[in-house]
């Protein structure tokens, strides 16, 4: 069934019982079920790069909107969440790392409590009192003057360092060299050090705390140079990579540039006029002309035109579009002019749904991250405490001098930072998500990316799924003849048909001509069929296991329901509470990707089931067309929820695809449940995990290689991150490793991953 504004994947944690997301509504009092490390990896305000316009529709009633710039990591959300669980009379928080925003529901006299506890964390949060962001000139300005601090911070360390490198005698040369330290440590890391030294007051060990008791130990004991350098390349450093996590991070938000900000709109006096697409009003009349795009969802109305839809669904060649067909905003339209309806305003298209659907999906947290930030929440207090006791006890019992073990001490504080590891996860996580909305395929969060890899059998619906649920009548045939109107059956299964969404349904009410009758308590019999009442007798209109739980069946119908069966076709018969009226055969043909897509299945080891609701016969002959063996048929909605409980006792893992509300409960109790984006029901994709949108079955194998893609580069990062800290760390304790080393090593390390994480972003031919 055809639902063109039904995606509606805005909170992944509604899917299923169990834990696969993450609700970021939740107040401080929750927090701790969704906390994050302790261990920061972004801390420099100059880190973040301001994010696009602020989108304020889903912002809940009563909550006040607010802009934090240095939110620049997911666990920095948890440092905030953990600011305000001592405050009392918040309702409710909601996050948004994309945009670096925050919604605070809280009572009136909570509120400046709140902020001040967030100024106390170390965070700014500036109110947001519209939806347009900071001027692109503002925003260049503002990264323009951070970088150049730093570069004149780095200019200073290099200043210092020469002077001690030429080893310039004189107390005025002594002077100058700390002076220039100290100047370049300002200029770098006063942020750092506001932020590192709250979380000490807090008891919190994270990247800020660490670099500050580092760079003040390193200053303290003579080693002004090395201080200023380490913090200058630390600040740089962190410019750099930010930059990178935000390419991730932003990458769907490239999508909003695809929808032109102006439309052309009919007026009432049939004039055009050109406005801004944002204050185009439903069921306006809006026009394109070729190369133009679309600037908002709608239907078209007159015209014929082929358009490029790669940008929404994926697709790789242009779709035909007439009157009927929907048209979605950023697409490209090619070949000759188009009139069409607008069925969604500019904040709800499917464009803006899929990327705030992929802004959820980045605000959940994946297995493997919340692995790496419990054993970064142990690995970083741990190696604090083996630095200190370092400092404190090696002079006792090793020939190093004081300041020898405190050196040591602080490299190793220095490769303690987790930074790397840290950010190993999200940074490939988002990647990941952000190739697959390029590719039509809208994944609801890391869980299901990362648990994708894991499937042993797919389980797949028939109608719309394998097929292209676009089914046409092949045949009529009245049986009652005796006192029945051919017309008159037709009239009423034909009215009846009309009423219904199902593909079925509607393929019988376009291939029946003639008048239609006003229908009563017209009720759906899920997996059965429907039934109404017509000028008060009461009919149904259904399947094969409806009229026989009715008692209608007789071996005649039974013998043209096999013929029918047997040739593939589905059959739905039109019956009175007496006797069956009529029989109507419909055919469905096979979608041209679903035996490729059912091949690259078996071929990745995954075992493809039919479950359908159909008559086994024809389930049988369209599964063997697709290359499916294990075909199961007449399955209603709970059977077919039972069916996968038991490929699940079976085979492991397993994904159920659908598109029908009869999918919903087998969506919600696979681990995996993928529906059909473009001929999809709002339920059904409501209760799946991913979103097919151009309805290609070879989306899901293609999701499956990203998983298992996305899972070897998450290892591999968490290996380069904790091997190379592993050389350094034998370096520092029994080499000759300067912090300088262990700055390189551990920036190093966080640019090589996020660049490895990046690689996702590119899709494999």
């Amino acid at each position: 069934m055809t639902n063109q504004n039904a995606l509606k994947p805005v909170t992944p944690a509604l899917h299923h019982d169990h834990d696969h997301g993450h609700d970021h509504s939740h107040g401080p009092a929750h927090a701790h079920a969704h906390a994050h490390a302790e261990t920061s990896c972004c801390g420099n305000p100059v880190c973040g790069s301001s994010p696009p316009a602020v989108d304020t529709a889903d912002i809940p009633k009563g909550a006040l909107l607010f802009r934090i710039p240095t939110m620049d990591c997911a666990v920095e959300e948890s440092e905030i969440r953990r600011a305000l669980e001592p405050v009392a009379g918040i309702q409710g928080l909601r996050f948004r790392l994309g945009e670096r925003t925050m919604a605070i529901t809280a009572d009136d006299g909570a509120l400046p409590r709140a902020l001040d506890a967030i100024r106390k964390a170390g965070f700014k949060p500036e109110p947001v009192g519209g939806t347009a962001a900071p001027a692109a000139p503002a925003r260049i300005a503002g990264m323009s003057t951070g970088l150049a601090r730093l570069v004149a911070a780095l200019v200073l360390a290099i200043a210092a360092e020469s002077i001690s490198f030429l080893a310039l005698d004189g107390v005025g040369f002594m002077a100058a060299e700390m002076v220039l330290a100290l100047a370049a440590i300002g200029l770098a890391g006063l942020d750092t050090y506001k932020k590192g030294f709250g979380a000490l007051v807090r008891g919190r060990l994270n990247i800020n705390a660490l670099m500050a008791v580092a760079v003040t130990g390193a200053f303290v004991i003579g080693q002004w140079p090395e201080a200023a350098m380490v913090m200058a390349l630390y600040a740089i450093a962190e410019l750099i990579e930010a930059r990178a996590v935000d390419r991730a991070r932003n990458a769907i938000q490239s999508l909003l540039a695809l929808a032109p900000e102006q439309a052309e709109v009919k007026q009432p006096d049939g004039s055009w006029q050109t406005m801004r697409a944002d204050a185009v009003a439903l069921d306006a009349i809006a026009r394109i002309r070729p190369g133009e795009r679309v600037p908002l969802d709608g239907v078209v109305t007159a015209g014929l035109s082929a358009i490029d839809q790669a940008p929404v669904t994926g697709e790789s060649i242009p779709v035909d579009k007439t009157v009927g067909d929907p048209v979605f905003a950023g697409t490209i339209n090619q070949t000759a002019a188009l009139e069409f309806r607008v069925t969604a305003v500019a904040a709800n298209t499917t464009l803006a749904r899929i990327i705030h659907a992929v802004e959820e999906a980045q605000g959940t947290r994946a297995p493997t991250q919340r692995f790496v930030d419990r054993f970064a929440a142990i690995y970083t207090p741990a190696v604090f405490v083996l630095a200190l006791a370092i400092a404190l006890f090696t002079p006792l019992f090793m020939d190093w001098t004081w300041l020898q073990a405190i050196y040591k001490a602080l490299v190793l504080l220095v490769i303690a930072c987790p930074c790397a590891l840290v950010i190993s996860t999200p940074v490939t996580v988002v990647s990941a998500l952000a190739s697959a909305a390029r590719r039509g395929i809208l994944i609801k969060g890391g869980t299901y990316l990362e648990e994708a890899r894991k499937l042993k059998a797919v389980a797949l619906d028939k109608t719309g799924t394998i097929t292209e649920g676009k089914p046409k009548l092949v045949e009529s045939t009245v049986l009652d003849a005796s006192g029945s109107n051919e017309a008159v059956v037709f009239a009423i299964a034909a009215s009846i048909a009309g009423r219904s969404d199902h593909p079925v349904s509607k393929a019988i009410a376009e291939g029946l001509k003639g008048e239609r009758e006003e229908v009563g308590d017209f009720t759906a019999l899920p997996g059965r069929g429907v039934q109404a009442v017509l000028s008060g007798q009461g009919y149904m209109l259904g399947n094969h296991r409806l009229i026989e739980e009715k008692g209608l069946c007789t071996p005649a119908l039974e013998a043209e329901l096999k013929r029918h069966e047997e040739a593939g076709r589905t059959v739905t018969l039109l019956a009175s509470s007496q006797a069956v009226l009529a029989l109507f055969a419909v055919a469905d043909t096979i979608k041209e990707s679903s035996q490729a897509a059912v091949a690259e299945l078996r071929a990745l080891g995954v075992v493809p089931v039919m479950l359908t609701g159909d008559n086994a016969a024809t389930a049988r002959t369209i599964g063997g067309h697709a290359g499916i063996e294990d075909v199961r048929g007449n399955l209603l909605p709970e059977e077919k929820l039972g069916a996968i409980k038991a490929m699940q006792a079976r085979y492991g893992a397993v994904a159920m695809t659908g598109d029908g509300i009869n999918d919903a409960p087998a969506l919600a109790q696979a681990d995996i449940g993928f529906a059909m984006g473009g001929a999809g029901t709002d339920t059904a994709m409501e209760a799946a995990d991913v979103v097919i949108m151009n309805d290609d079955l070879r989306r899901i194998p293609e999701t499956i290689r990203l998983s298992r893609r996305a899972h070897a580069v998450l290892w591999q990062n968490i290996t380069l991150a904790l091997g190379i800290k592993g050389v350094f760390f034998v370096l520092a304790v029994f080499g000759s490793a300067t912090m300088w080393m262990a700055v390189f090593a551990d920036m190093g390390a966080s640019l090589l991953v996020v660049a490895n994480g990046l690689r996702l972003m590119r899709a494999p031919k």
